[in-house]
């Protein structure tokens, strides 16, 4: 009965709905408070109803000066509460401007910051041999040094430094700190993409917002110093916890979304894992979790991992798969804690099954198609003196032949182009036109994966999280994800990364400092020898 009870509450709680982007900002506290989002704050419905919820701008802007100039324990929670209480019902343009306020008026103050550089450069250091002579004289002469450094410490401190840190020693305190970055990373946004939305708050723009990345930056510091390893705990989430958490789970998966209590069951029952990072201020709602299931050889495709019945029995298992991984805060943008839950994980299995040998993932490839898209029309734009040839002529040839049915163009970079940007996915009901462009987009994807980068780094979101955390590409499979989803971001192919425990650390020092990408021999079997030639030379 209370499984039954359980079944309902989670069904009626989330009713089942994958999460959708525009939404997801908006699940970041249990109290509904919406973050921005970059719209034009509540609906004028909203505003009739509850006028007295909107809290005047300047009562806040007074309780969060409270909250960083007070000393006294009583009056200095009742100004945090006015202020995280009162935060929430500002309209968005109104939080944005108070988070511009916080980023100016209680920044550091450069002027004595500058006056203490000068003075400090300003002393002459005792001379070697003076100093020798007389330990009493050489400590009073180094005095002038130690005042004005530890003056200068404190003075490259910004104001905002003691707000963020009472916050984080207040009841709910973290939950809202990271709320609070959510919508710094949404002010950003919204004045980065839309610089000229608004003509009354031209103040917002140009390099105004220096100092609101500053603001971010530096409470992104301090969130990875409160949200280390050691203060995070690692917790199997099974079908016996609560409710609400199992709610969450289903909310926030990102990558596979949970369709039903069915597949929730199954994937935290025999044959998976899954297991999630709390934090004792946040209790009750893991702020990442990784799913895994447990295998008799790593998969090729997304369908054998949340399909196939009956699972793999535990014992036969020498796979753990990590097919999903997802954060439940926006907030926590930028901070890497997946790579210490993976870490965690292993060592975990590692511990409990020791028939588990191989670790590894099936993960999406988000990026392949909109840069082989963009690829295409650029090489269209280009025209055909300067532009390259994506496709091999034997390649062109076959795709011409078999796609005379599906799509036209002046040739088979142009016909390929259709075919992939058409949301039918008509290409995917043709036998003949799958095998054909097969070739092609394994060879592009492979490229993609090992050649295209970004400052030195994998161009691909997940490919570069997983080489920086130590793993390989292992292999790449075809048609693994069918789902609308899988063929708009990369026409069906998923990619095995590989952790081999021993190379973990070394793989990923490798990446960071010189930006190689560890790969299989089957995986650089797909690029040309000149090519793979050309990626060692630049590794």
């Amino acid at each position: 009965m209370n499984k039954n009870k359980k079944a309902l509450s989670i069904l009626m709680r989330t009713r089942m709905r994958p999460p959708s982007p525009s939404s997801s900002t908006n699940r970041i506290n249990h109290m509904q408070f919406p973050p921005l989002d970059g719209g034009g704050g509540v609906s004028s419905s909203s505003q009739d109803g509850s006028a007295s919820f909107h809290t005047d701008f300047e009562r806040v802007r007074e309780s969060m000066h409270s909250a960083i100039s007070m000393n006294k324990t009583e009056i200095l929670d009742a100004a945090l509460d006015d202020f995280s209480e009162g935060y929430f019902g500002l309209h968005n343009e109104d939080r944005r401007t108070l988070l511009l306020t916080l980023a100016r008026e209680y920044d550091l103050n450069r002027i004595q910051v500058r006056e203490l550089m000068k003075q400090y450069l300003g002393l002459e250091l005792p001379s070697g041999d003076k100093a020798a002579e007389n330990v009493h004289e050489e400590e009073g002469s180094f005095s002038a040094f130690y005042r004005i450094e530890r003056n200068l410490r404190h003075s490259l401190k910004p104001m905002y430094e003691v707000l963020f840190e009472r916050l984080n020693t207040h009841p709910g305190g973290l939950r809202f700190l990271s709320i609070m970055r959510a919508d710094i990373l949404s002010f950003l946004a919204y004045h980065f993409w839309t610089p000229k939305r608004n003509p009354k708050h031209m103040s917002f723009q140009g390099g105004k917002c220096s100092v609101v990345e500053a603001l971010d930056s530096y409470l992104k510091e301090k969130l990875i110093t409160w949200l280390s390893p050691a203060n995070l705990q690692l917790h199997h989430i099974t079908w016996d916890d609560s409710a609400s958490l199992l709610e969450k789970i289903v909310a926030y998966e990102a990558v596979h979304p949970i369709s039903n209590l069915l597949d929730l069951k199954r994937r935290l029952g025999v044959g998976c894992r899954c297991f999630g990072y709390l934090h004792p201020a946040i209790p009750g709602e893991p702020l990442i979790f990784i799913e895994v299931a447990l295998m008799k050889t790593v998969a090729q495709t997304i369908q054998e991992v949340l399909w196939d019945d009956p699972p793999t029995p535990e014992s036969e298992a020498t796979c753990a798969l990590f097919y999903s991984i997802s954060s439940t805060q926006p907030g926590l943008s930028g901070i890497n804690l997946g790579k210490f839950l993976i870490k965690r994980v292993i060592d975990v299995v590692r511990r409990d099954m020791p028939g588990i040998s191989t670790f590894a993932t099936l993960s999406p490839i988000p990026g392949y198609m909109q840069w082989l898209l963009s690829k295409l029309a650029s090489v269209e734009r280009s025209g055909s003196t300067f532009s390259e040839n994506l496709l091999k002529p034997e390649e062109e040839s076959a795709l011409l032949e078999a796609a005379e049915e599906f799509a036209t163009g002046k040739n088979g970079m142009e016909v390929m182009r259709n075919l992939l940007s058409s949301t039918s996915y008509e290409w995917t009901k043709s036998e003949k036109l799958s095998l054909v462009l097969k070739t092609p987009l394994m060879r592009l994807c492979a490229r993609y994966l090992l050649q295209e980068k970004k400052r030195g780094k994998a161009l691909d979101s997940v490919g570069n999280f997983h080489l920086q955390n130590g793993a390989m590409i292992g292999r790449m499979n075809w048609m693994a994800d069918r789902s609308e989803k899988g063929l708009r971001q990369s026409a069906g192919v998923m990619v095995n990364y590989i952790y081999k425990v021993d190379h973990i650390e070394e793989n990923a020092q490798s990446y960071f400092s010189k930006g190689e990408i560890q790969a299989s021999d089957e995986v650089r079997a797909y690029l040309e020898p000149q090519e793979d030639l050309q990626e060692e030379m630049k590794d």
